[in-house]
């Protein structure tokens, strides 16, 4: 049985898929925080079978809950204060994410402005679309 230590002061991502762990790392910029991080791969889950754990002992204003929402609004946000849980954040599904994903319209103007950001609006909340906000183009939420 492998043994991961509590944390004293952060946050626990929960009930993330299995095997989307480092994608959310990287994605939430973790690799240039100076915290422990600690990446639990396939554990065993009653609820989902199998999945992966982030424990990261930094301040909790340093994770970007937008982000995490969009990748996906159904992992649980556990805020760690003294070693105990003492909030559970809820993730929706954000409204407008900034340079997450890139544009795929060859004919958009980030193609051409490359320092433009990549900014996609949430349309459809019910089936989670997302559109560029400069062509429209509407984007694949899947990682």
């Amino acid at each position: 049985m492998l043994n991961v230590g509590k944390i004293e002061e952060g946050f626990v991502l929960d009930h993330i898929k299995a095997g989307m762990s480092l994608s959310i790392y990287h994605h939430l910029q973790l690799d240039k925080l100076d915290c422990t991080v600690a990446i639990i791969k396939n554990a065993r889950s009653n609820k989902m079978g199998k999945k992966d754990i982030l424990k990261v002992e930094c301040d909790i204003n340093m994770l970007n809950l937008d982000i995490l929402g969009f990748i996906d609004h159904t992992i649980t946000v556990n805020v760690i204060k003294d070693g105990e849980i003492v909030e559970k954040k809820e993730l929706v599904l954000p409204k407008e994410i900034k340079n997450v994903i890139k544009c795929k319209n060859p004919r958009c103007i980030t193609s051409i402005e490359q320092e433009l950001p990549h900014i996609f609006v949430l349309t459809d909340p019910e089936k989670e679309i997302y559109r560029c906000k400069y062509c429209e183009e509407k984007c694949s939420k899947r990682f």
